[in-house]
């Protein structure tokens, strides 16, 4: 197998030969898959005399700062393989340091089930259907409710105001990535530093990311085989995963970016956005919870500044999926539309 075929600069034998030195009991590499899915860290499928696995690595070329942090990934899903929120098993991190490619990367056990991808779930029953949607927000809430501390992660994140960190970081990343900054995505910059929220105090592990086909399901039923992708995780306030994936009861039913908008949830057995947020808050114990406009238009502004970003590394050649990340930079305006239509017209 040459090493073009792998993709990751390094040759079929060389990985074999590491990763049967890295990690106790593996052997014989075979077949070495790239998953066609995904746009920020390359990830793929290892088969080998002793298993099936998952390699994840960072992307080659010029990166943007702290995105594409396989390490901060291996880290939070090794803390929580004692809690109730399931994740695969880690079993070797390969550091820029050390790594045979030059690039980090990290393995964990394959796992097996489900990822669906339109959140309508037409392949599923109803019952399914309305389990999966509880099973996200029950996982959710004990996401929150994780003690840091006790896992290990305490130094996760910084201390202060979790939103006024991630609208910096995240006003920095969109601007880096484009040279005609749009000025509706600079006016919800603003929007947002204006109302700001007061910091309450809640500090909570966030994966970053929480949307349905970040989470793999069973073959059968609905129960959560593991949480995937955590490249984006921190210590952070709750609501912001919350409201990230409430987007998607907002977001339209067609196209590459599929929400809840225009489907007949009550008839499927999906629930409202208001009932999944009040699910969400009964499991958490929270009696109110304030400020939800802002943290929707946050969202809508987060995840566009993250595909602006998506499609600079596919304009620079360095996207792991070229055609889709160019499909995503075309939702960016549509994003920013959505967080201005937030602000202008409340929740």
């Amino acid at each position: 197998m040459e090493e073009a075929a792998i993709g990751l600069g390094i040759s079929h034998a060389a990985l074999g030969a590491y990763l049967e030195d890295a990690i106790d009991g593996f052997s014989g590499l075979g077949a070495v898959t790239k998953f066609g899915t995904g746009q920020s860290n390359p990830t793929y499928r290892l088969e080998a005399a002793s298993g099936t696995y998952v390699l994840r690595s960072k992307p080659s070329g010029k990166l943007l700062p702290s995105a594409h942090a396989v390490d901060r990934e291996f880290r939070v899903m090794q803390a929580l393989a004692q809690t109730d929120v399931p994740v695969p098993a880690m079993l070797h991190l390969a550091g820029d340091d050390i790594s045979p490619s030059g690039r980090a990367f990290f393995v964990m056990r394959y796992l097996s089930g489900r990822i669906f991808w339109d959140p309508a779930l037409p392949e599923v029953d109803q019952p399914v259907r309305t389990g999966i949607y509880d099973a996200m927000n029950a996982t959710l809430a004990a996401l929150h409710d994780v003690d840091v501390g006790a896992v290990g992660l305490a130094d996760f994140g910084k201390p202060g105001n979790y939103f006024a960190r991630q609208l910096d970081r995240w006003s920095k990343q969109y601007l880096a990535s484009t040279e005609t900054p749009d000025p509706l995505m600079t006016g919800i910059m603003d929007w947002l530093a204006e109302r700001m929220p007061a910091d309450d105090g809640q500090v909570a592990l966030v994966h970053g990311d929480w949307r349905l086909d970040n989470i793999m399901f069973k073959s059968e039923g609905s129960e959560i085989a593991g949480v995937l992708d955590w490249e984006l995780s921190t210590l952070g306030h709750p609501m912001a995963d919350l409201a990230y994936q409430c987007m998607q009861w907002r977001l339209p039913n067609q196209g590459d970016m599929r929400g809840l908008a225009g489907v007949d949830r009550d008839g499927l057995g999906i629930p409202s956005e208001a009932d999944y947020v009040a699910a969400y808050a009964r499991r958490r114990n929270l009696d109110r919870l304030d400020d939800w406009p802002f943290y929707l238009a946050f969202a809508f502004f987060r995840l566009a500044s993250i595909l602006a970003g998506v499609a600079a590394r596919a304009a620079a050649g360095n996207a792991s999926n070229p055609e889709m990340a160019r499909k995503y930079g075309a939702a960016v305006p549509v994003l920013a539309a959505m967080a201005a239509g937030v602000i202008r017209e409340g929740p």
